[in-house]
């Protein structure tokens, strides 16, 4: 489980806007996951559920979310979600800066490695933002789609004089 939580949250943070690679020395930490509850398999094929608040934690990477659910197949991670109003993230990225994302939900398919943000998303880092319903992101190809289903999609790309030359706490 750890293994792949960790490339999903890793690879959440890893959008477009930010054009910048996430911390990589928090690949090497340990990943800590607390909640209220967990229940569920996690050999095999099947759910694990995790409720009453979910926090993950790997170096300066943090997800919040009310619930969580790990699905397996063949004994591997094959897909997790993120849901609650709203899924919280943050990561630094290696040349200081911070990315901030949220959405109503939050999926991403180990398979695919896709991830898609779901419902009031908004994606943020120094260099600029991107907000809509629905996104989804290709960890492989980096090909980003945002709307296309009637909602508006916004799109804002700071100056490069804007940006700070370090990150916020």
């Amino acid at each position: 489980m750890n293994r792949a939580l960790l490339a999903s949250a890793a690879l959440l943070l890893l959008l477009p806007v930010a054009d910048v690679v996430a911390k990589s020395s928090d690949r090497n930490q340990a990943m800590t996951i607390d909640s209220g509850s967990q229940s569920g398999n996690m050999e095999g094929n099947g759910k694990t559920v995790l409720g009453g608040g979910v926090v993950v934690t790997q170096g300066t990477l943090e997800i919040r979310s009310a619930a969580a659910e790990i699905y397996m197949a063949d004994g591997e991670v094959s897909r997790s979600v993120f849901t609650g109003k709203q899924v919280k993230m943050k990561q630094q990225m290696d040349d200081g800066t911070w990315m901030d994302a949220q959405a109503d939900r939050v999926e991403y398919d180990m398979k695919t490695e896709t991830i898609t943000f779901i419902g009031n998303y908004t994606v943020k880092s120094d260099r600029g933002s991107n907000s809509g319903q629905r996104m989804v992101y290709n960890t492989k190809s980096g090909n980003m789609q945002s709307g296309g289903d009637g909602s508006r999609v916004r799109t804002v790309i700071q100056p490069k004089s804007a940006q700070p030359a370090q990150g916020r706490n």
